[in-house]
């Protein structure tokens, strides 16, 4: 038997039924005292993942990287970062996750590389070497002052142009994000099938798949047109301008069924990250699907900008279905490393915190949870003197960066939360002491025992991982729909508000409950009910017409 065969295949694709959950490796626990989380940090942890009921896990990047934007800045696409470990140490992972039925995913970075990569370094080397065109390159536009100047008004994400001028060569190059991330041109067919070699080498190894940073970046306009402004598009200069031009170009398709078709060659899953900014466009991420032909599955963030109003998410549900062509399927996350944590978003309330999870792991479509989401970790104020991040300590105090969603896990009351017995490389959030696996671990209303039952409940029931999607009136404070899969019916309704609200049956049924948070017991139900305040009532139907 192969060690690194991953679980049996069904008829229906894993990624169809599964739940994945993000790990930050810096962040989830330390095996060495380094204060980095590690590999083997992760592995120690498989048995808790493996109880609390997860399908598969997303890995950030944990490939070598000089750390600027804190491993999406890689210089080696078929290594092991060694503050993260070994490439051994990554196969015993994968070996032990699978031998629990957990897949893994890789963080792939395909739109940039570090400026330390070899291939960026030979790229710069000179004009005529063989790799110049790797990357994107430019002589600029003269100036009045003597100095050329950047091709056209693109910025970068972390501030500034998007255009660095390279003085040996005497040219500009691209990069989307920091200066040390340098843009791919995926124009060139080298570069193209390097980064093909690159997804094979891993699926080879036995990963289950991809998630894919920044997949709308891959492609850049070829005639270097200006974005037009967006006046007061938000704080940061990068928002002043509408992206028309540096992103979101329609070549980009056509990569996303060549990215598909290698991944299918082994089995393997890939989702994208289409990042938009608020309120969303499902319609763009739909393009990336391409009715079955692009990726498996690319991140709806339309669904995560949500505010706590039931409208609002089943606005975005519905938008989301009507996008989508029949062979796509949905996802949903509330959090990333990038976004605030969805406790602190929505008022730092349990209560709620149940609401949500009941949402997203009932909806039709995968879940994705973020560590520690499962027991409520909040999003915690970072110094300026520990700040990590780029974005952060560009735009401190006016923009927090991304730190404060990245603290590590909290596993007990122990020093440092037990993720680390040295000094963690991001502070713990003072509220770990109660905040933690040990504290909810052995407590039936904790919300760590609301996911694990919530994740048994949706392993039990077809209907929940496959069945339709279906809205049903209610309150406008209510977020009730049916899932449906042959002859069986669940009902999901959701309280937003914080006072009881009506909750009408559908009539004909009686129903019994399968998960509540309060109020209700198993007993036969129909009728009119009272739905608590950040209530949460699952019930399926025992009789129908």
């Amino acid at each position: 038997m192969n060690p690194t065969a991953p679980p049996q295949k069904s008829q229906v694709p894993w990624w169809k039924t599964g739940v994945i959950y993000q790990i930050y490796p810096r962040s989830f626990q330390d095996s060495n005292a380094d204060g980095i989380g590690d590999l083997p940090g992760i592995l120690s942890r498989l048995d808790y993942l493996a109880d609390l009921g997860v399908d598969a896990l997303w890995l950030s990047p944990i490939n070598p990287s000089p750390m600027y934007d804190f491993g999406y800045d890689v210089s080696d696409y078929r290594g092991i970062s060694p503050e993260y470990g070994t490439l051994e140490d990554f196969q015993t992972l994968l070996d032990q996750a699978h031998r629990r039925g957990i897949r893994i995913l890789l963080d792939l970075v395909l739109n940039h590389t570090s400026h330390l990569h070899p291939w960026f370094v030979e790229s710069s080397r000179h004009r005529h070497s063989p790799k110049r065109d790797w990357y994107i390159w430019h002589d600029g536009k003269p100036s009045p002052w003597g100095k050329r100047s950047p091709p056209n008004n693109w910025l970068g994400v972390f501030g500034g142009r998007a255009w660095a001028w390279h003085e040996p060569t005497g040219q500009f190059y691209l990069h989307s994000f920091l200066p040390q991330q340098p843009d791919l041109n995926w124009r060139n067919p080298e570069l193209r099938e390097a980064l093909f070699a690159v997804m094979r080498y891993w699926l080879e190894l036995g990963v289950d798949g991809f998630r894919l940073d920044v997949v709308n970046w891959f492609i850049k306009d070829d005639r270097w047109r200006d974005n037009p402004p967006k006046p007061f598009g938000g704080l940061r200069p990068y928002e002043w301008q509408h992206h028309l031009y540096d992103k979101d170009r329609p070549e980009a398709i056509a990569i996303m069924r060549e990215i598909r078709r290698i991944a299918d060659e082994y089995g393997g899953f890939t989702v994208g990250e289409v990042f938009t900014p608020p309120p969303g466009n499902p319609e763009l991420v739909a393009a990336y699907y391409d009715q079955g032909r692009g990726l498996h599955m690319a991140f709806n963030f339309a669904f995560t900008y949500c505010p706590w109003q039931a409208e609002a998410f089943a606005g975005a549900v519905e938008r989301f279905e009507g996008a989508l062509g029949p062979q796509d399927w949905p996802n949903y996350t509330l959090s990333n490393h990038d976004q605030p944590r969805a406790f602190s978003r929505y008022g730092n309330s349990v209560a709620r915190a149940k609401v949500a999870a009941a949402m997203l792991l009932t909806l039709r479509g995968t879940p994705f949870l973020y560590y520690g989401e499962e027991i409520g970790m909040s999003n915690t104020r970072i110094p300026r003197r520990r700040l990590q991040d780029p974005l952060g300590k560009k735009y401190w105090p006016f923009h927090p960066g991304r730190d404060p969603v990245r603290t590590p896990m909290q596993w007990s009351a122990q020093a440092n939360a037990g993720f680390s017995t040295g000094e963690p490389w991001l502070p713990v959030n003072p509220n770990y002491p109660s905040v933690n696996v040990e504290a909810q671990r052995n407590d039936p209303g904790s919300l760590l025992n609301w996911y694990k039952a919530l994740l048994r409940l949706r392993k039990a029931e077809p209907a929940l991982r496959l069945g339709s999607y279906g809205r049903l009136p209610a309150h406008r404070a209510v977020f009730c729909y049916e899932r449906q899969l042959g002859e069986e019916r669940i009902l999901v309704a959701l309280n937003f508000s914080s006072a009881t609200q009506p909750l009408h049956l559908p009539m004909g049924a009686t129903w019994k409950v399968l998960l509540a948070t309060r109020g209700f017991s198993g007993e036969p139900l129909s009728g009119t009910l009272q739905l608590p305040g950040d209530g949460v009532l699952i019930l399926k139907a025992m009789a129908y017409p």
